[in-house]
């Protein structure tokens, strides 16, 4: 039998009222997959068994849509208030097992639980603000610019919406994209990554409990991510993709989604660029760097996956990032003293290992590096600085999704903007600078969907998250995330 890990009795506790082996998701309850089959949910921190989970299959995506589409009219007709009072009945109840939920994120993700705790906060987040949004139900009245007729604009909902989530913030992921879509009114399919669907599963439980109907709500875990996705993209009833992964597995769902002119919403990769200037704040730039960097460990799309800093201060500026790094305490979620946790799979760790060896065997240097307890099982990186690394190396050019800072020092405004664009990617970017004239103008031609200026952190339900490029179509939370399920309807009316 395989062994399993030790976690505190509140996650083992979440974990056994989850009834993973009966993890399909479908009208209001759980079910066994219809092959009967499961697959292993693992401890990335020590790659020991969590649990057993349902191992979803097209005919359980096919009874996941029945569902939702049953349930579709009458979601569609409930009244804008009464769906917001579930949003924020969810809100609510999420925020009140904040502590059990972010054990859980800890266990089957790796995080450290200081992260994991900041992510169940930012996830129910999404309630309240959809909560908020989905009453005011902007339109527009105007008169025909020839006179007489009256033209009426209106938003209603798409319709039943496929979801697909990413393992790296398996709560907020999954709430950034059902809150608006409930909100919207849309019934939703959701399937989150393989690596982490425990979490899903105890935010529909969470939903159910907050008054969503029967058949709002589907939740289909499988080990074989394309035959559901596809079975979905392929069934008429399915309005709606909205997927957050990498730029390749994106491409492939566009392609599919074009086949039936699916609306597609896609937040795809990043290779975020973090700037400094000669005249920035050095402790608030160290302090951004820091969160922007090593925020989940670095596995996150927004991460600062590369670091321009001015040759008049890249010496300050290592030397103090550099002994933050070699500060940070790697381990464990289990420990509450961890602030960086394992990768999420040994395939991970050897595809930032062998960045960081290429880059080195090609001149570049290590000059800190954080230390690794020994005696740990799992999947596990030091957090690392990098200097001397040439503007084109792989570990520039490439999405780390590590705890991997690669320095590269800059003279000129118009050579680093072109280092800084020259990527396929534009998802996210920072810089810090304390002329914020010149900060803004900078900015501005960044090409990327978000700019985070004297800060390390972009990401807030209340804003447009979301890049250009081949960073992803559409944005999600803000006034613009609900559009996102929602078809503009135009009526012209003759009062004459």
């Amino acid at each position: 039998m395989t062994q399993t890990t030790t976690h505190p009795a509140a996650v083992t506790d979440l974990v056994r009222s989850i009834d993973p082996e009966r993890g399909v998701w479908i009208d209001g309850r759980g079910a066994a997959a219809s092959s009967g089959a499961t697959f292993l949910v693992a401890d990335p921190a020590t790659t020991l068994e969590i649990a057993a989970i349902s191992d979803g299959t097209p005919d359980d995506a096919r009874r996941a849509v029945d569902a939702a589409a049953t349930a579709l009219p009458a979601w569609s007709a409930t009244a804008p208030r009464a769906r917001a009072d579930v949003l924020h009945r969810a809100f609510e109840l999420m925020t009140g097992q904040k502590e059990a939920l972010a054990g859980l994120i800890a266990a089957e993700n790796g995080k450290a639980m200081a992260d994991a705790r900041s992510e169940v906060t930012y996830a129910a987040e999404f309630f309240r603000w959809y909560a908020e949004e989905c009453v005011r139900g902007a339109g527009e009245y105007t008169v025909a610019p020839a006179g007489g007729v009256r033209t009426v604009v209106t938003h209603r909902p798409i319709g039943v919406a496929a979801l697909v989530t990413p393992w790296n913030f398996p709560a907020a992921m999954a709430t950034r994209k059902i809150a608006p879509a409930l909100g919207a009114g849309c019934t939703v399919l959701l399937k989150p990554a393989s690596e982490t669907p425990l979490t899903a599963l105890a935010i529909a439980r969470i939903l159910t409990e907050a008054g969503v109907p029967d058949g709002v709500v589907g939740v289909v875990p499988t080990s074989s991510a394309s035959s559901v996705v596809t079975t979905w993209l392929k069934d008429e009833r399915v309005a709606k993709i909205s997927f957050t992964g990498s730029t390749g597995v994106g491409k492939i769902l566009l392609e599919q989604a074009a086949k039936r002119v699916v609306s597609a919403s896609m937040e795809l990769g990043g290779n975020a660029p973090l700037v400094v200037a000669a005249d920035a704040d050095l402790d608030q730039a160290v302090a951004g760097a820091m969160l922007a960097k090593f925020r989940n460990g670095g596995q996150a799309c927004t991460a600062a996956n590369r670091f321009y800093v001015h040759a008049d201060v890249v010496e300050e500026f290592t030397e103090r990032f550099g002994a933050k790094v070699e500060a940070l305490r790697v381990g464990p979620a289990q420990d509450d003293a961890t602030e960086i946790g394992p990768l999420i799979s040994a395939k991970a760790l050897a595809g930032v290992t062998e960045l960081v060896d290429d880059a080195v065997a090609a001149g570049a240097r290590v000059t800190q590096r954080a230390d690794v307890p020994g005696g740990l099982d799992g999947h596990f990186y030091a957090p690392t600085v990098v200097r001397d690394v040439p503007a084109d190396s792989p570990l520039v050019r490439n999405e780390i999704f590590g705890p991997v800072a690669p320095i590269v020092t800059w003279t000129d405004d118009e050579e680093m903007l072109a280092q800084v664009n020259g990527t396929e990617l534009g998802l996210s970017a920072y810089l810090f600078s304390r002329d914020l004239g010149w900060a803004m103008r900078i900015a501005e031609r960044f090409e990327t969907g978000m700019v985070g200026l004297n800060r390390g952190l972009v990401s807030d339900p209340a804003a447009p998250f979301g890049g250009v490029k081949q960073s992803g179509l559409g944005r999600e939370g803000g006034h613009e995330g609900i559009r996102e399920y929602q078809e503009v309807q135009y009526l012209s009316v003759d009062w004459s």
